[in-house]
């Protein structure tokens, strides 16, 4: 056998195991702790960010992969009016653990009014 010899033991300090996975974060009481996806429908407050002094309803397109602060995130979506229609695109910065999941609300659209229809001449 080529390596009949034995190996030296290694000196020095002895080996640390691994850390141990960081504690997880608390679970406020009424909401899911669960990754923000496509399709979700958000409840952004100042929990979420500072810059929603006022809270607003969004609609998350999708989750982008821009760097970002541990717990934070970048995510595109669409800023949603009161009965569920998009009224703005926004690239957001977020704490998903301060972003309250909602139901969407259903979308019905409205009426359709038929198109007035009047007869054309052709040639002459």
């Amino acid at each position: 056998m080529p390596n009949d010899k034995p190996q030296p033991k290694p000196t020095g300090p002895p080996l640390t195991p691994p850390p141990t996975s960081p504690p997880a974060r608390p679970v406020v009481p009424g909401r899911i702790a669960r990754s923000v996806r496509s399709g979700d429908v958000l409840l952004l407050t100042r929990a979420a960010s500072p810059q929603f002094f006022r809270p607003i309803t969004v609609r998350v397109i999708r989750v982008l992969d821009w760097i970002a602060y541990d717990g934070w995130l970048w995510i595109d979506a669409y800023q949603l009016r009161p009965d569920g229609m998009a009224l703005a695109r926004r690239s957001l910065y977020v704490m998903p653990g301060g972003a309250q999941f909602v139901v969407a609300p259903a979308v019905v659209p409205g009426r359709r009014r038929s198109v007035g229809r009047t007869t054309v001449r052709v040639g002459g």
